[in-house]
């Protein structure tokens, strides 16, 4: 693509995705990495990468639902201190013969069961139902607890409180949208949002290694997170970059839109690696202050696109 678009040859690179993609955007980078260090053509200006409510390695993210969910007074001390001393702080995945581990997770599972997960303060609405595992949680890390639009015959009443994707689907496959980004006809059938469809193995269960070996290298690294996202809280990634070894470089502090807060920031360095940790603050302001991270982040001169859904 740069070899047919050499004009942007020069342009500073940052790859970017959220949830699931949090695994893409390392090993992506490290591809680059790796075929900048081998000599490839054209090189990519490599800079860093941008995660977002990213998934990193599922024994972390995912283990920090529950301490999450205490944090925010969705489950009682009681609940949480017997979990913590019958699992061993290990909620997910439970060893299926610890017995007071999962008597003790059944209480926990009753109080989270009907909340959206993905934005805790937002109804949870019927789309095409999940599958959640025997504990009621979400495993496949999808960004909301459906896959599909808001069903057509629910009442006007949760309509008004409800999020609907039907737009999406329609603008996607509209023939225009689809020739306007050059997708070969024939290549792709309807498209579907969270396509559960598609058959693959997974084989990176973790890519820690990865940011790992990032750390040594001189690249800038930006992890969001919503505060308010339970499937992917904001403690697993503060939990994975402390193995990272670095150096706080401008402790937590709140950062500020118009005035008012946003969210907070921390930030790390080690040698000529940096990495920016950002919560951004609820639902209401989360698509101007998302777009002032990444401007800030990236540089306040350039356009700045992303994505809010």
């Amino acid at each position: 693509w740069l070899l047919s678009h050499p004009m942007f040859i020069k342009n500073r690179l940052y790859i970017a995705g959220e949830s699931y993609g949090g695994k893409l955007v390392a090993m992506v980078a490290m591809e680059i990495l790796l075929g900048n260090e081998a000599g490839l053509h054209p090189r990519m200006s490599l800079q860093g990468y941008i995660i977002g409510n990213g998934l990193t390695d599922p024994n972390i993210d995912y283990n920090e639902r529950i301490p999450y969910a205490h944090r925010m007074a969705l489950i009682s001390n009681g609940y949480f201190d017997l979990a913590k001393v019958s699992c061993d702080g290990k909620y997910d995945n439970p060893d299926p013969n610890n017995l007071q581990c999962l008597l003790a997770l059944q209480p926990i599972q009753e109080c989270v069961n009907q909340l959206n997960k993905v934005q805790i303060l937002e109804p949870k609405c019927e789309y095409i139902a999940p599958k959640p595992d025997d504990f009621g949680w979400d495993q496949t890390f999808s960004k909301d607890n459906s896959v599909g639009p808001l069903v057509l015959s629910a009442s006007k009443q949760d309509r008004m409180w409800c999020r609907t994707y039907a737009t999406s689907y329609v603008w996607a496959n509209d023939p225009s949208v689809q020739e306007a980004l050059h997708i070969r006809k024939g290549t792709i059938g309807d498209w579907r949002r969270c396509n559960q469809r598609l058959s693959y193995d997974v084989n990176q269960q973790s890519v820690l290694h990865y940011h790992k070996i990032f750390s040594k290298k001189g690249c800038s690294v930006l992890i969001y997170n919503g505060d308010h996202d339970m499937a992917a809280p904001y403690m697993g990634p503060l939990k994975w970059i402390r193995s990272l070894n670095l150096t706080v470089d401008d402790d937590w502090r709140p950062w500020h839109v118009n005035g008012q807060v946003a969210g907070y920031t921390l930030k790390y360095k080690k040698s000529e690696f940096e990495l920016t940790f950002v919560t951004v603050k609820g639902i209401q302001l989360l698509s101007t202050n998302l777009k002032n991270v990444l401007q800030c982040y990236i540089g306040g001169s350039q356009n700045v696109l992303y994505r809010y859904g």
